[in-house]
């Protein structure tokens, strides 16, 4: 029996707040792995936030292929890994991008403080939202288990 999610269960369980692990090729070394927080609308591109001058920003102005797993941390287990270019780089707003993104995760007044929180350092304009556009599925779902 597949244990293989939907189209539309995979997309349902990506719309939810999980922790990404994100891998990024780096010519040299093995991948840069980061646990990100991101957001997904169904059939959209994957986007989340960083900064162009930390080594995940600057690995990523580089283009190419990323992976990014999203899985659940209790039983039964599910997964989902995309895998797909970085279709577009630009300046991260904070009231715009972080401030829902850190809602999403953290609640509406946790996520209003957090965003409040980075002010300065949006201030001096490195922050970036990067889109990935999904092209490869690996999904899990080991909740469909007999």
């Amino acid at each position: 029996m597949a244990f293989n999610m939907s189209k539309a269960e995979r997309e349902a369980f990506l719309g939810e707040a999980h922790i990404g692990v994100l891998a990024i090729p780096d010519r040299g070394s093995g991948p840069l792995t980061s646990p990100v927080w991101y957001d997904y609308e169904a059939g959209g591109d994957l986007w989340f936030l960083t900064q162009s001058t930390a080594r995940k920003g600057r690995l990523l102005a580089e283009g190419g292929r990323v992976s990014l797993l999203v899985q659940t941390s209790t039983s039964p287990y599910k997964y989902v890994s995309i895998e797909g270019p970085v279709s577009s780089i630009v300046p991260s707003d904070l009231l715009a991008d972080l401030q829902p993104m850190a809602q999403r995760y953290l609640g509406e007044q946790a996520g209003k403080d957090y965003a409040a929180g980075s002010a300065e350092n949006y201030a001096k304009g490195n922050s970036i939202k990067v889109f990935i556009r999904p092209e490869r599925w690996l999904t899990v779902d080991y909740a469909k288990r007999p």
